[in-house]
């Protein structure tokens, strides 16, 4: 096996490229993966764009599909060669905050056993996965198997996307016969509206400008759609489609203050804002939409679930065929090509949603 391997790495702000990186070595709970199929994240261009810091000479990525390359001495129930996905989220499996249930807040090896997001470990404090191989940490409780005859492009939306998307839905408690508005239909808004349908929302309302988005979103099982820009204010039209009552759960998938703000504006009195964005600057609360916090509606915030039971329940619907998110893949290249992938992603040309890379 070659010691060194082609990888997509953090340099400076504006700046990734495609250069050479030793293969990592395996640890006893460790496994190496060889990646087959990666892509690029909305976050991943926070980073590119310097409103996300990360440590220089960075491997950035973090939504692998591939092969097991080598098992750490621990590792039990796999096999090399077997395919896999790992999470976007990678948590130790035994952290206070795991055994609580927020394994995003993974704090293994703190005091306390939590941290602030601290189950993303992948293109954020270790080397991702955008590259030939990746080091997966905890493979026991990070690696899922992917079953026969799925894919990789129908499985590449499980790490991240999917599972963020949904958990805003989850997050919303969304019920049987609930009126809901999603906030943004880029690839996390699509999975949510997808998931807010298959938790029983009688009623989705979609929110973007472009209008391929929104007939996207038609197909993850929006009812309606509206187009932000060319509606005159869309919280007056969402207020007007549900007869001034408002919508059970918003869902708020872009991370602006704009649409932060209107997704908590169209809230019935104790309805709940589910919130998916990734905000680089403060948010503020209108008193009037929050009615002076004495409207009982609740704002829960959500970072990708993961680890591999996770992941077993997101490639579970995708083998079912209750969503089908293989139309989120509009574009292709292989490793060689990211840095054109990153110029096409990150300036939102060509009708990009989201690009299946090779190596």
């Amino acid at each position: 096996m070659a010691s060194m391997m082609k990888a997509a790495i953090f340099v400076e702000k504006g700046r990734i490229v495609l250069d050479d990186k030793r293969i990592p070595d395996v640890g006893p709970n460790d496994a190496l993966m060889r990646v087959t199929t990666t892509t690029i994240c909305g976050t991943d261009v926070h980073i590119l764009k310097g409103e996300y810091p990360v440590e220089k000479g960075l491997v950035i990525g973090h939504e692998p599909v591939g092969v097991i390359e080598k098992l750490g001495s621990a590792v039990t129930g796999f096999y090399e060669g077997q395919r896999v996905i790992a999470g976007a989220i990678t948590p130790s499996g035994w952290s206070n905050a795991c055994l609580c249930g927020y394994c995003s807040q993974d704090g293994a090896g703190t005091k306390h056993g939590w941290k602030p997001i601290g189950g993303w470990k992948f293109g954020n404090t270790i080397d991702g996965c955008q590259a030939e191989y990746v080091l997966v940490p905890d493979a026991m409780a990070n690696l899922a198997p992917i079953a026969d005859g799925l894919t990789d492009e129908e499985v590449l939306m499980c790490p991240d996307i999917m599972s963020t998307g949904f958990a805003g839905a989850e997050n919303g408690g969304i019920k049987i016969g609930d009126t809901v508005a999603i906030f943004a239909q880029g690839p996390i808004g699509l999975c949510a509206t997808a998931g807010a349908r298959l938790m029983g929302a009688s009623r989705i309302i979609a929110v973007d400008t472009v209008p391929a988005r929104l007939a996207m979103a038609k197909r993850m099982g929006a009812d309606e759609v509206i187009d932000f820009k060319a509606s005159n204010n869309p919280v007056d039209a969402i207020m007007d489609l549900t007869d001034g009552r408002g919508v059970d759960v918003a869902i708020e998938a872009l991370g602006l203050q704009s649409t932060f703000e209107a997704a908590l504006r169209v809230l019935r009195p104790g309805g709940t804002l589910s919130s998916l964005g990734v905000y680089s600057t403060d948010l503020r609360i209108p008193l009037d939409a929050y009615a002076a916090g004495l409207g009982e509606k609740t704002i829960r915030s959500a970072l990708c679930p993961g680890g591999k039971e996770r992941m077993r329940r997101m490639m579970n619907i995708v083998r079912s065929g209750r969503v089908d998110l293989k139309g989120l893949v509009t574009h292709r290249f292989t490793l060689d090509q990211i840095e054109d992938a990153y110029d096409l992603f990150a300036n939102q040309r060509d009708g990009v949603l989201k690009v299946a890379i090779t190596t």
